[in-house]
């Protein structure tokens, strides 16, 4: 079956009303043939793309497969739904071979490698599933949502909770102006749960002088231990490629591949990248967060390589027709969470390690997990709201990936809860927003306590410029706004 006729059978499909997808009501009732499935790549197999992957498998054919881990890739290729995908290791050369054969890719690498991989993959038309955050940088969540638009292709960013229904009424009920005016709104998260924090970058430069300095009579052996075990390492892991657009630096183990890169600067987005396109969803969806004119942070100190090991933000949205302008406040860092005071006013005196609070006139609106799929309200009661319910296949993992599924079948991307245009891509822009403060802060307490606050950042979020920029004496604020990325990969 060619592309294009695939194409019109997964509309035709839908819009009957008899389709594989829509109408079958069970996984059981998708066609098992794959000339009838729509093909699928998953670029990132390991880590959180070892799920994506399967989910997506569920529901289609994967025809290829991608990882710079070898041993990850030869793992996932010798599980059942991908024995017969072929596996490459440079994204690019999977595109360029299979670029009009597919339908749906999975997208689950590190955020540094999320824009440059999806945006060429949207150029050529095809749908896309794409890990939270969407992007390391506000400016490739702007681009992405401006891709998505041009090219009219199905999106959906990997954040499961949007498939929960308790998620989608508690949305429904702040919606609904249960709370009265809105006052403030604060998130906490006990992450990270990976190494942050400042002087972490080790070489072998580094190594070797170390090693010289406290243990003179070993330091010959542990550094051919070191080459060695750095040579194994890359004999699996094509460190070119998993560097992709990010600056060159040396392989270290451990350091960086296969979870640490969250807390680098270069690679990741640290705790508010990994967990706001999470917990912030709802306060986002329900509460108007759009649009932050500025932001401000204190941290526990970093050195513009790594990420600080905690951090406080505050985020300032101007007024709207619906609210008037409030503050959000995000924490970091388990045990680091807003003060108790906070808290007593509606009875909460055993506050959860990660959790959401909405305070209005009326009430509060409280959440004990990423995903505000647990909650309540104080001071009030829900009242009876509409919301569009999930088509549930199985966990609200699954079940988000079955809703982009279910986008390309009708041809309809605005299905997709968390599509870039309308949600994913606003939402990144805003949380990113925060490690701008977070940058700005460097300059932490003694002993790894909290410093001061640092500098403000005014916003214009229209044109993504920082309006204070020639006042600021931080270095390289901008770069994190736009990337430029080396010869081989496009931006604009």
């Amino acid at each position: 079956m060619s592309k294009t006729t695939r194409r019109t059978f997964l509309k035709t499909t839908a819009v009957v009303g008899t389709g594989y997808f829509v109408a079958a009501g069970t996984r059981q009732a998708l066609s098992k043939s794959p000339n009838e499935r729509p093909n699928v790549v998953s670029i990132g197999v390991g880590g959180k793309g070892a799920s994506d992957s399967s989910n997506a498998a569920q529901f289609g054919h994967h025809i290829a497969i991608c990882d710079v881990d070898r041993k990850r890739l030869k793992g996932k290729g010798e599980a059942k739904g991908f024995k017969d995908a072929e596996q490459f290791t440079d994204f690019r050369e999977l595109i360029a071979k299979y670029g009009k054969k597919i339908d749906i890719a999975t997208i689950s690498t590190p955020d540094h490698m999320h824009a440059p991989i999806t945006l060429e993959l949207m150029r050529l038309g095809i749908n896309c599933y794409s890990q939270k955050p969407l992007t390391r940088t506000i400016y490739e969540a702007r681009l992405m949502a401006k891709v998505a638009a041009e090219t009219g292709v199905c999106t959906q960013m990997g954040n499961q909770g949007t498939a929960l229904d308790s998620s989608r009424e508690a949305i429904a009920q702040l919606r609904s102006g249960v709370l009265g005016t809105l006052k403030e709104v604060y998130v906490w998260s006990n992450r990270p749960v990976w190494a942050q924090g400042p002087g972490r970058r080790m070489t072998m430069k580094k190594f070797v002088a170390q090693a010289r300095k406290e243990n003179p009579d070993d330091a010959d052996r542990l550094i051919d231990s070191k080459k060695k075990q750095i040579a194994r390492d890359l004999e699996n892991v094509d460190w070119e490629h998993w560097l992709g657009v990010a600056p060159k630096r040396e392989y270290w183990p451990g350091l960086y591949h296969a979870f640490q890169w969250r807390g680098w600067w270069d690679f990741g987005s640290g705790a508010l990248g990994d967990m706001a396109c999470h917990q912030v969803t709802v306060p986002f969806a329900s509460c108007g967060l759009r649009n932050p004119v500025s932001v401000v942070a204190k941290t526990t100190g970093h050195d513009y390589d790594s990420f600080p090991a905690s951090s406080i933000i505050e985020f300032q949205f101007p007024e709207t027709p619906e609210r008037p302008a409030i503050p959000c406040w995000w924490y970091d860092r388990k045990g680091n969470k807003p003060p108790q005071e906070v808290f007593s006013k509606w009875g909460i005196n055993r506050v959860s390690n990660s959790g959401v609070l909405i305070v209005g006139e009326k009430g509060a609106f409280y959440s004990t997990d990423d995903y505000c799929g647990r909650y309540e309200l104080k001071g009030v009661d829900k009242v009876k709201v509409d919301y569009e319910k999930a088509v549930k296949k199985g966990s609200n993992d699954v079940n988000n990936m079955y809703e982009l599924f279910r986008a390309v079948a009708a041809g309809d991307p605005m299905i997709c809860q968390s599509n870039f245009i309308h949600r994913a891509g606003p939402l990144t822009e805003t949380i990113l927003l925060g490690n701008l403060a977070v940058w700005a802060a460097a300059k932490g307490g003694p002993n790894g306590a909290m410093g001061d606050w640092g500098e403000k950042i005014q916003w214009d979020a229209k044109n993504l410029k920082v309006t204070n920029l020639a006042s600021l004496k931080t270095p390289h604020v901008a770069d994190l706004i736009k990337p430029t990325y080396p010869k081989g990969y496009r931006l604009d």
